[in-house]
């Protein structure tokens, strides 16, 4: 039944979102201020909804740390669930992306019409001034931006470097920081047909201090981001046996 699921799920989901990357195209040809309600109050909450499909529900916690503009979200990245299903959340949100993704037929030019921020790994510091110039204008259009500071998905109970693009944002914009911590690699795991059934849990921690030292604010960042994870991660493998299995393999890696 699993693989069942997570077929339906998967091609459901994925002809949905084609659909959408082409109609959002389309539209952001005539007016690119038009995708922002398309894809964040009507496609992707649709695309979302899918996930009944498959038996994934979605817990949002510390809401109250939740702003539409003037933030900087620094997300653990699990999975491909949360890049589709935080714009729900946060409406006018923009991530910060490695720009080859900006070269996929239909699904980097949705991304490019709807004002993501592609960065060029390969640039350096060139690289760096780029992204502090796309994220002033994003940030006087209103928009948060949402960055993975790791730059890659992690399996669950992993974690790699942190990257230094978060903090020379930090210290350059001077606006607040809310980390976010989740669990959704034990539900739509990484590089994975499957698709677990169970609670993804989305997490909002409070925001960090300003003025924070590098060193210092990367060290705290990390270890509120990757404390919550565990206990997270935790919290579901008491509930349900496949999330155990999946940390334990990763642990074996």
């Amino acid at each position: 039944m699993l693989y069942i699921r997570s077929f339906i799920f998967n091609l459901c989901f994925f002809t949905t979102l084609g659909i959408g990357c082409i109609i959002g195209t389309i539209i952001g040809l005539f007016s690119r201020k038009a995708t922002l309600p398309f894809w964040n109050k009507f496609w992707m909450p649709m695309c979302c909804s899918l996930l009944k499909i498959c038996g994934i529900s979605i817990e949002i916690r510390g809401k109250e740390y939740i702003k539409q503009e003037g933030v900087i979200y620094a997300a653990k990245h699990q999975s491909a669930l949360e890049t589709y299903c935080l714009s729900s959340y946060i409406t006018r949100a923009v991530f910060i992306l490695k720009k080859e993704l900006t070269y996929v037929p239909l699904f980097g030019w949705a991304q490019y019409f709807y004002g993501m921020i592609a960065v060029n790994r390969s640039s350096g510091g060139a690289a760096l001034k780029k992204l502090l110039k796309d994220a002033k204008d994003r940030m006087k259009s209103n928009r948060p931006i949402i960055i993975f500071p790791e730059g890659t998905r992690t399996k669950p109970g992993k974690t790699t470097e942190y990257k230094p693009g978060l903090v020379f944002l930090y210290q350059n914009l001077n606006v607040p920081v809310v980390p976010v911590a989740l669990n959704t690699g034990l539900f739509w795991a990484k590089n994975s047909f499957l698709r677990y059934p169970g609670k993804v849990i989305i997490e909002f921690l409070p925001p960090m201090p300003l003025g924070l030292e590098k060193k210092e604010f990367m060290r705290e960042l990390q270890s509120r981001i990757e404390k919550k994870c565990q206990e997270l991660n935790a919290e579901s493998a008491q509930q349900y046996p496949h999330a155990q299995m999946l940390l334990d393999k990763a642990n074996k890696e």
